[in-house]
């Protein structure tokens, strides 16, 4: 009795075990490395969120949400006609091997409406989304944490 009952279940596992295999490449694609948020103000109602992206393969970052804000966008600065302009992007190409930087003045997390103020210690939680190759979407949830109001700044012209 023993014996059917490992025959008909082993098949299962084998295709469980078969399934989450091939699972694993679409979670494991792409890399986050020192995800931040840079803190706020008081009354402040938006910030950036800043870190290192990196792709095993072809893939997009196309989004993002945070439940510590109510609008998150991608964001790039562009410097045009001697002013620096921030606009939304709808996806920011990630090339297979090459890192890809989310910083102050370049792409970055724009997080609008924030719900608390930032305050540098704190924890942000912000759910990237990716797009594969194929077209395939998937998610990667990372805790950023807030750093000083004027990380990443870059020096103040006088």
């Amino acid at each position: 009795m023993h014996r059917a009952t490992a025959t008909r279940l082993f098949p299962r596992l084998a295709f469980a075990a078969l399934a989450f295999a091939f699972a694993q490449p679409a979670l494991a694609q792409v890399a986050v490395h020192d995800p931040w948020v840079r803190g706020t103000v008081p009354a402040q109602k938006s910030t950036g969120a800043f870190m290192r992206l990196e792709a095993s393969t072809d893939a997009a970052l196309v989004g993002a949400s945070s439940p510590a804000a109510a609008v998150v966008e991608l964001h790039e600065m562009k410097h045009e006609g001697g002013v620096m302009r921030m606009s939304a992007v709808k996806r920011l190409d990630l090339p297979a091997g090459r890192s890809v930087v989310l910083e102050p003045g370049g792409y970055h997390v724009m997080l609008m409406g924030l719900k608390a103020q930032a305050r540098e210690g704190d924890r942000i939680p912000v759910t990237l989304t990716f797009e594969d190759k194929a077209g395939k979407r998937f998610t990667i949830d990372v805790q950023a944490p807030v750093r000083a109001l004027t990380a990443g700044a870059p020096p103040a012209k006088h």
